[in-house]
């Protein structure tokens, strides 16, 4: 076994063919895990050169396993992809892409040069097929070969393979490609053209670990891949900076002591991100780097990206930059642990990280950070409003449910542009910044859009229960500011419902439009409260007056702001209209509490539909698309014959039984959870789900025959 260093150049210059086994795995890569992220480096690394050709800087990839095939006499050499085909495979292909920019461009020197790492000189080979040096035999193969041979430009949709990730990554890397290096082909072209060239050849770097055919490639995987615990972000930094330390005569024991913030189990703590759990202190560092080079870093990134910012961009010593780190993780440790003090007093910023948590949201970490800077010195109201502007667009967006996956990078450009403000002009930089968000999965929503999905939206079915809980707390503690008073603990308090979940025994109507209405309302924001002093479930299902009722013992027992005044308009009973009223209240403090610019109004330029997260049925009724009285019929099956009939207000009656979700009613029917947007179908044949395409603006999915997906996991494509 023989280990290397090598660079692009040294693996893939000579002929030879890299062949990828068929049992390996698929091409699995994508756009924001790899590609972007690779290509971030590779276009860091080529402006890096641009602006020094001497440096000898290099990025490091990773590493692979390669081991060598038998070879017939008069072949090129070949080797087995033991490990690494995924990395391996995306580099061919941005040099490929790069190759068909420059040879549209003109630059045909530079294309050749790509040209002679990715296929092999036509004298080595006796057949067209073996020109490509990487070769796949699973299902890959088609659609890798056609796209490495295609002559630019290329027309990717008219490809075999059109929606190949493969494909797909081509595609990606020749766009990037091509805006990097701008229009036409002058001086500034050819110099760029230049640097990148320099750096897919020789400025990144590759641990090639060669076995002989006799040696044991399974074991060598198994031990890369799944023995031992990978290390972390952190452990590899810890590394890195000690390394550091050491080349610079440090005494390393020492600043190990003093000045290494991160051996405690504070730091160790693993936190959940998504589907992905990171240590707090992996996850810290990450943020620490967004809010020093102001750009978007996937996590998984964050060590590469570290390593370039210490060789090439701090301009400080390994030491004074630790010591920088420090001073903002043990911030970062005491805002963590205000924020979990539930008695505490929290400053703005302490609140900041105690709501995002709530919000299940990281986000905004690199903005406190950013703010807090050692040696920024800004002023605290500064500090104050920007992270209420911040917070704001954040919170709105997360009440309307929209989506989170583009905003990491709109807080990186809200730190860049930050960066080039005053102290004094910083809060309107930023506000002018969220209020330039004008597409939808960015724009910072307005009064008006958050007030009429508030109104109707059943709260307590579609937040999270932190995050409801977090709005609630958050009108108690503007009710309270008015004088000046304690913020509310903070003990995960009891959200109840006032009008009860079980309402007919004690709170009965009549006749269907009413069951209807009461249904509609239970779950709305104006018939929610936290109550300090569990009732219990007698009380909490019964009359609202009475000496035992609701009424008597909120008074008797509750001593929230937000419960007086619920007590002041609820003394002759509690019904739709007083929830529709209360409701209204609590939207107007919602919106005080996260305020928007004077005139603001959240508009936007682009299709709202791709960021619409949820569409019920009383929004199909409300549109037109679904007239009251309609009746629908269960798909065919063993309850064909079952009807629901849509109501005003958009519940479906199934027999006198009235459900507020169509899977709730397809539940009823077949006696099993069911997708009742599949299930429920119009006379004309079309479902529910068709409709709601309609209303989103979309074109309706091909019917497949399947409709029992459980509306839980449906929802999770909305």
């Amino acid at each position: 076994m023989d280990t290397n260093i090598r660079t692009p150049m040294e693996i893939f210059n000579l002929p030879h063919h890299l062949v990828v086994p068929l049992f390996q795995r698929p091409y699995v890569w994508d756009e924001t895990e790899q590609w972007a992220p690779l290509w971030a480096d590779v276009r860091r690394m080529a402006e890096l050169r641009m602006s020094d050709p001497f440096r000898t800087a290099a990025h490091f990839l990773g590493a692979v396993v390669l081991q060598v095939q038998d070879r017939s006499v008069g072949s090129v050499p070949a080797r087995n992809v033991i490990d690494g085909q995924q990395r391996l495979t995306t580099l061919q292909l941005l040099m490929d892409a790069t190759a068909a920019v420059f040879e549209e461009a003109g630059q045909d020197n530079l294309a050749s040069q790509m040209e002679t790492l990715t296929h092999n000189s036509a004298s080595f080979v006796q057949d067209e097929a073996d020109r490509l040096k990487i070769r796949h035999t699973n299902r890959d193969r088609a659609a890798f070969e056609e796209v490495m041979r295609s002559d630019p430009p290329i027309d990717y949709e008219r490809l075999s393979h059109p929606t190949s990730r493969l494909v797909g990554a081509h595609r990606y890397f020749t766009g990037e490609v091509q805006v990097w290096l701008g229009p036409g082909n002058d001086r500034e072209f050819a110099l760029r053209a230049q640097a990148l060239a320099h750096v897919l050849q020789q400025g990144l770097q590759i641990v090639v670990i060669d076995l002989q055919v006799n040696e044991n490639s399974q074991e060598i995987f198994e031990t890369l891949n799944a023995r031992g615990t990978p290390l972390t972000a952190a452990d590899l930094i810890k590394n890195f900076v000690f390394q550091k330390l050491e080349t610079d005569g440090a005494d390393t024991a020492k600043v190990y002591a003093e000045d290494w913030p991160f051996e405690s189990k504070f730091w160790e703590a693993e936190l959940a991100v998504g589907r992905v759990t990171y240590t707090r202190g992996a996850l810290f560092l990450n943020q620490w780097l967004v809010a020093r080079a102001a750009e978007e870093i996937p996590t998984k990134s964050t060590f590469t990206r570290f390593k370039h910012f210490v060789e090439h961009e701090s301009k400080q010593k390994m030491i004074d930059l630790l010591r920088a780190i420090k001073v903002q993780a043990e911030q970062y440790e005491a805002w963590t642990t205000s924020a979990a003090d539930p008695d505490r007093n929290l400053t703005v910023t302490e609140m900041n990280v105690y709501r995002m948590q709530a919000n299940g949201i990281e986000l905004l970490k690199p903005v406190l950070l950013w703010l807090h800077e050692p040696g920024r010195g800004l002023p605290q109201p500064v500090i104050d409003r920007v992270i209420g502007l911040v917070e704001s667009w954040v919170v709105r967006r997360s009440l309307l449910r929209l989506t989170t996956s583009n905003l990491g990078s709109v807080v990186a450009n809200v730190l860049r542009t930050a960066r080039a403000a005053s102290a004094e002009d910083l809060a309107a930089t930023v506000e002018h910044f969220l209020r330039g968000q004008t597409v939808a999965s960015s724009y910072w929503p307005g009064d008006a859009e958050i007030r009429g999905y508030l109104s109707t939206v059943p709260a307590y079915r579609r937040y999270p229960r932190s995050r409801l809980r977090m709005v609630l707390e958050a009108v108690e503690d503007y009710l309270r500011s008015e004088y000046h008073a304690h913020q509310v603990d903070r003990r995960g308090y009891p959200i109840e419902h006032l009008l009860p979940q079980k309402w007919e025994a004690h709170w009965p109507v009549h006749d269907e439009v009413s069951r209807a209405e009461r249904a509609a309302h239970v779950h709305r924001l104006g018939n929610l409260t936290l109550l300090t002093a569990k009732l219990n479930s007698a009380v909490s299902n019964g009359s609202w007056l009475g000496p035992n009722g609701k009424y008597a013992k909120l008074a008797q027992h509750d001593v929230l702001k937000l419960n007086q005044r619920l007590r002041e308009v609820s003394a002759g009973g509690w019904d739709e209209t007083r929830i529709d009223e209360r409701t209204a209240d609590l939207i107007d403090i919602v919106l005080r509490a996260w305020p928007v610019p004077a005139g603001h109004t959240g508009e936007i330029s682009d299709s709202r539909t791709s960021v619409q997260t949820w569409v019920e049925v009383n929004d199909l009724v409300t549109a037109g698309l679904l007239p009251a009285g309609t009746v629908l019929k269960a798909r065919p099956g063993t309850w064909g014959d079952a009807t629901a009939r849509v109501t005003p207000s958009g519940a479906l009656d199934v027999g006198g039984s009235v459900f507020t979700s169509p899977s709730a009613a397809g539940k009823h029917v077949k006696g099993g959870v069911t997708n009742g947007w599949a299930f429920w179908r119009l006379e004309d044949g079309r479902n529910l789900a068709d409709v709601r395409a309609a209303y989103r603006g979309e074109k309706p999915a091909p019917s497949d025959g399947v409709g029992d997906l459980p509306e839980a996991e449906e929802s999770i494509a909305r």
